[in-house]
């Protein structure tokens, strides 16, 4: 993280909005610097996204990835467990076709041991990246996703064919993180959701996401953990002083995407100088256009509009931003200003009611 005092951005005026906001940690590596750099800058990052207001921090698993270190949720948010004391901390999300749900269920429970009450698990069905990572983690068997849900639900409940241990200290809320698939199968089995992408349809038609998340909420079955449906959009946004700033804040990602596209090399994020240096071939070009028009970047007052519009549009409970850039420094002021631009006032003191209120599961 950012040495020193975090800079706010002055030039905002903040949102009227009653959404939750949470932060999404990859734990993205930058090039020259090694992955434990990575997981250390993350559980600063969790500290400091504490002390800005943020209500939820999220981690993510991923497996022979180059360009991220996040690997083991379950162990990285033990580490941000020790560092804070407020803040929700969240997977988002283990991948479930890699592991067994009792295994699962025993992890984020030992978890809720030392962060009781603060704990949520999301859940995704990514089957890993390539070939390779799919054999090594054995995950080619075909899984049914709805009934492992099911399943760790059950062992967190106490309900399942054996009781597992530790219990749970306090409810471990599961989310899904969802495609079309998996809003259905939240729907049927009365579970919030996280979505991004194309579904968002921020660099897109909107119409097919909003057909989507409307069929999420018509379908949905009540559950005693959540009455009601909840969406929570995810996508990345990062806030400048500048169009300009904002642009260059964009471009390590969209850089690192273009190269995974086409090279199959999801790569550690890059200087911005050193990727102007590089010769993009027509093909990159058009990917890292793409990417930077599947974020939210730019001026607070470019921010405020365009994230209003899209919270609006999708109904959505919770904005999980999942930025991340070279320069920590500038991630770190981008932080503080979302945090601003959504009325918190730092080290907890937040706008748009109270945390409880925010991140209530039986939020419509």
């Amino acid at each position: 993280m950012a040495d020193g005092p975090v800079r706010v951005l002055m030039d905002w005026t903040p949102m009227e909005t009653s959404a939750a906001l949470s932060l999404l940690d990859r734990s993205r590596t930058r090039a020259g610097e090694d992955d434990a750099t990575a997981l250390h800058s993350t559980v600063a990052r969790a500290a400091a996204a504490e002390q800005l207001g943020y209500d939820r921090f999220w981690v993510a698993e991923h497996h022979g990835v180059p360009g991220i270190a996040g690997a083991a949720p379950a162990v990285l948010l033990a580490a941000v467990s020790a560092r804070t004391s407020t803040i929700r901390l969240g997977s988002a999300g283990v991948m479930l076709p890699h592991h067994q749900p009792l295994i699962v269920a025993e992890q984020f429970a030992t978890l809720s041991a030392f962060a009781p009450g603060r704990v949520d698990l999301g859940l995704g069905r990514s089957p890993g990246f390539t070939a390779p990572v799919r054999r090594a983690l054995r995950s080619d068997r075909i899984r049914d996703f709805a009934a492992d849900l099911a399943e760790v639900r059950a062992h967190l409940a106490g309900t399942a064919e054996i009781i597992a241990h530790p219990r749970p200290a306090g409810a471990v809320p599961v989310h899904v993180l969802a495609t079309g698939r998996g809003l259905t199968v939240a729907a049927e089995l009365g579970l919030p959701v996280i979505v991004g992408g194309p579904l968002l349809g921020v660099a897109g038609d909107p119409a097919p996401g909003l057909a989507a998340l409307a069929r999420y909420r018509d379908d949905y079955r009540p559950s005693a953990e959540a009455p009601e449906p909840r969406v929570a959009i995810s996508l990345d946004v990062l806030v400048a002083d500048t169009e300009e700033q904002a642009r260059d804040l964009v471009l390590p990602e969209a850089w690192a995407m273009a190269q995974a596209r086409t090279t199959g090399v999801f790569p550690p994020l890059e200087p911005v100088a050193v990727i102007r240096a590089h010769a993009r071939t027509a093909v990159q070009r058009r990917y890292v256009a793409e990417t930077t028009a599947a974020a939210i970047a730019g001026t607070p007052g470019q921010v405020a509009e365009r994230l209003g519009e899209l919270l609006t549009r999708t109904g959505a409970a919770e904005l999980v931003t999942s930025s991340s850039t070279y320069d920590r420094a500038a991630l770190a002021d981008s932080d503080a200003a979302l945090a601003a631009l959504l009325g918190r006032g730092g080290a907890g003191q937040s706008g748009g009611g109270s945390a409880a209120d925010r991140l209530a599961p039986s939020r419509p």
